[in-house]
């Protein structure tokens, strides 16, 4: 099927869209190492964040000792670090892919410009809502967990890993991450889509039908609250602190890089770093279908999985009439 026959996109990928094998009955290995090696290597964001995560991990972390004792001498450089990551991913990508259209509309899923102005945004424009949200709330609450989990470990109260004591678990934690954050954003997710959760909380970051860079963080306070607390796991799963930092930075800064509204950055007319999904963008113009990653199946477990084919949008459509009439 060609995938031009699902209307009103300016760009389409390989349709029908396709899950993580990793979790398919029967396992099909060579499918499901070929997809690992394809979400990690040769340039990946999840590589980047692992480099970034160590990077910050050996110069710009206090150590435990210092976070047994909470002081703004450490909390607040924790701070500024997250800020100008945020400001640096999302604020670079939206002058590449918006201020300067250096890729013009090639990779493009949504063909509409970003909104400037509209009543439905906290300071009247998209952009301007974004980045409030994104650098007012979000980092808040992604340095609040890290102060929580680094004073934590400094005091005991949440297991600490070294490399000395399982290398093995040590490496694996990283690849496990992203699948615990899979599992968990689904969930929490559809229980954002819950209509009170939905009108109070989550309709915040759903005014961005056209994503752009900094749509990925830009939720009310509440989702943030939950949406970071995936990271809590750690108070039960031994984890060194760059794991946290892996974890955390993760969650935020691929927010950015998936809501980019492209399918990746081109280098010599080749596709060299995925970046949003068109599973993610359909979310956000139809809202009740893909509510998980492609990480897991979850979508496709409980029946709200758009594969991006004209059949799979006739089922959406009949979908969102239940819910709307439930």
């Amino acid at each position: 099927m060609s995938n031009a026959e699902l209307k009103g996109w300016n760009h389409l990928p390989d349709v029908p869209i396709q899950t993580s094998p990793l979790m398919q009955w029967p396992p099909r290995p060579i499918a499901a190492i070929k997809w690992w090696l394809g979400g990690w290597f040769l340039i990946s964001e999840k590589l980047i964040i692992v480099g970034i995560a160590f990077v910050c991990w050996t110069w710009f972390q206090p150590p435990l000792e210092q976070t047994a004792t909470l002081s703004w001498e450490w909390i607040l450089p924790m701070y500024l670090r997250n800020m100008v990551l945020m400001a640096s991913v999302a604020g670079a990508l939206h002058l590449f892919f918006y201020t300067f259209t250096a890729q013009g509309k090639r990779l493009k899923y949504d063909p509409r410009p970003l909104m400037k102005n509209g009543r439905q945004f906290t300071l009247g424009g998209q952009i301007r809502d974004n980045m409030f949200w994104t650098l007012g709330s979000g980092v808040f609450f992604w340095t609040a967990y890290e102060v929580l989990l680094f004073w934590a470990m400094g005091n005991g109260y949440a297991p600490v890993l070294l490399w000395a004591d399982n290398p093995i678990w040590f490496i694996a934690l990283f690849w496990l991450i992203p699948i615990w954050e899979s599992f968990w954003f689904y969930w929490i997710h559809r229980l954002l889509h819950v209509p009170f959760l939905y009108k109070h909380v989550h309709a915040l970051h759903h005014r961005n039908i056209n994503v752009g860079p900094w749509s990925g963080m830009s939720m009310h306070p509440v989702e943030h609250l939950i949406f970071l607390g995936s990271s809590l796991i750690h108070f039960i799963v031994p984890s060194s602190p760059v794991h946290i930092l892996f974890h955390l930075q993760f969650n935020s800064l691929t927010a950015a890089t998936t809501h980019t509204g492209f399918e990746g950055l081109l280098i010599k007319d080749q596709n060299r770093l995925r970046l949003g999904t068109f599973h993610h963008q359909m979310h956000h113009r139809y809202f009740e279908c893909n509510y998980g990653s492609l990480e897991a199946p979850w979508d496709k477990a409980f029946g709200s999985f758009h594969d991006g084919t004209v059949e799979d949008d006739e089922k959406i459509k009949i979908r969102r009439k239940r819910i709307g009439n439930g």
